[in-house]
């Protein structure tokens, strides 16, 4: 059994109610790694090192340049142990060993982004109607971050947020999922390595109600920055409004995928696969709303299904693997839960439905690849969240009717179109309430560009130069060098 600890002020610290738990494998059920039980007293040591390290360390008094220099060194690092922690990460949540490591390896560019960016932040001097006054504006740092962490992709949104965080000068104590901490900490370790000083980057491990809570609602965290599911973040929202912490949440998502019939079909069979069955469907951004056009509808879910079908399933850490378990026992029964209630609401199931046990899928924690079609839009099946192997079929007539159908829900992350048409794609680009579309591809992200959503999907965004924004504030600074004040009582 592999034995973590909190990283605190920069040591390897035992929890303070001495308690640990055990991290399971998706795939064979077995417990592999102890990690340790937070409380809030394990909380408040984290927040007031991260604290003094912003207020009076060495990170406090780093030129951006040196703040850039430390990421680099933390990029090469993460770059140079890619394969080992994506293995430790997919022993956590059962990702397919593919994926993890392409992630773990993206994540090393996210550093080597905001490295460069780090001392590329610029102010600027305003033009003032008031002569002999110089206005400039400088933007600052905000102090501690809280970045907490789900378990589907864990490293890779934990370098989304900490990434920029750093860069920006803040310091962070990252609370990851206690299904998925010990990549988390292996990261933490390689902060360490690379001389980025103590306290500047804290992980304290455990539970939502006592580790999560008294870290949003700490009164020295600044900022919080959350992924997750839409009803908790509407909880981390409302704690940090107590105290006027500024926020980044990453929420959920019932991305449309939109194929219209003049579309190149055999890459938008693919496209629709990968949006919902990649990751097992374990992805904020999942295309679970599959749009399709009525003249194609009928012979694009028999290829459709026909393609699933052959999908190889098992193992995730077999690189013949295509479709993995389901992270966890919870979101399992989630899952197959949502089926049922699909059936019962009248869609028609034409490929999968159930759980898959037996040689091959090790403890059973296996969905098989599930479609829908007769969903309508009103179905619980098409309005909330699933996070899983699970696709919804709608049809649709015209342009008009696809937008209306891809608007009418409470999320807003993400959108797929397929088209030949650069007209259409343009329009519905526009017409489409998502902060993320994607023409005739899907899933495609990049630390260069901004990612995030629209209404229930999140506020801020996460990448780009966008994100380095979202954890710094302007100051304006007014500077008159000869006061002359005729009337000290009127001002201007």
């Amino acid at each position: 059994m592999q034995h973590y600890q909190h990283l605190i002020d920069g040591s390897w610290i035992e929890p303070a109610s001495g308690a640990y738990f055990d991290s399971e494998e998706p795939f064979s059920g077995k417990a592999w790694a102890r990690i340790g039980r937070g409380t809030e007293a394990d909380v408040d040591r984290a927040v007031r090192a991260a604290h003094a390290a912003f207020t009076s360390g060495p990170w406090s008094r780093m030129t951006a340049t040196e703040r850039g220099a430390r990421l680099r060194a933390l990029a090469d690092l993460l770059e140079a142990n890619a394969e080992r922690i994506g293995l430790i990460e997919q022993r956590d949540n059962g990702k397919l060993i593919t994926e993890v490591a392409g992630q773990a390896r993206g994540a090393a560019q996210w550093f080597h982004y905001y490295a460069g960016l780090a001392d590329k932040v610029q102010g600027q001097v305003v033009p003032m109607p008031k002569p002999g006054v110089l206005n400039m504006v400088k933007y600052e740092p905000l102090g501690v971050v809280a970045a907490i962490t789900p378990w589907n992709s864990p490293l890779s949104l934990t370098t989304w947020k900490v990434a920029p965080a750093l860069a920006a000068g803040n310091t962070v104590v990252i609370k990851p999922s206690e299904f998925t901490s010990a990549s988390i900490l292996e990261f933490a370790a390689l902060c360490e390595a690379a001389g980025i000083p103590p306290g500047v980057v804290n992980v304290v491990t455990g539970f939502g109600a006592e580790v999560g809570a008294p870290l949003v609602g700490h009164p020295l965290v600044a900022k919080v920055a959350f992924t997750g599911g839409d009803i908790a973040g509407q909880k981390v929202y409302e704690a940090a409004a107590a105290d006027f912490k500024k926020v980044t949440l990453e929420l959920g998502g019932k991305s449309p995928n939109i194929v219209f019939d003049d579309a190149d079909l055999d890459q938008a069979v693919k496209g629709a696969i990968a949006g919902i069955f990649g990751a097992t469907g374990q992805t904020c951004m999942a295309g679970s709303r599959l749009l399709l056009q009525d003249t194609i509808h009928d012979s694009f879910v028999e290829r459709l299904v026909e393609t699933v079908a052959r999908a190889r399933i098992g193992d995730p850490s077999d690189p013949e693997t295509q479709i993995g378990p389901i992270a966890t026992r919870p979101q399992f029964e989630k899952i197959l839960s949502y089926i049922e209630i699909a059936k019962a609401e009248g869609a028609r199931l034409v490929h999968g439905g159930h759980a898959l046990s037996g040689e091959g899928y090790g403890q059973g924690q296996f969905v098989a690849p599930t479609i829908f079609t007769e969903v309508t839009n009103g179905m619980r099946i098409a309005q909330e969240e699933v996070f899983g192997p699970v696709l919804s079929v709608l049809r649709f007539h015209d342009e008009d009717e696809a937008v209306a159908i891809a608007n009418d829900v409470n999320f807003g992350l993400a959108a797929g179109i397929w088209t030949r048409d650069l007209e259409r794609a343009l329009t519905v680009s526009d017409r489409v309430k998502a902060g993320t579309v994607w023409v005739n591809n899907y899933r495609a992200t990049s630390f260069a560009t901004p990612f995030g959503g629209y209404k229930r999907s999140g506020i801020g965004r996460e990448g780009g130069t966008e994100a380095i924004k979202e954890y710094l504030q302007p100051k304006s600074i007014w500077i008159t060098p000869r006061p002359n004040r005729a009337n000290p009582f009127v001002l201007g």
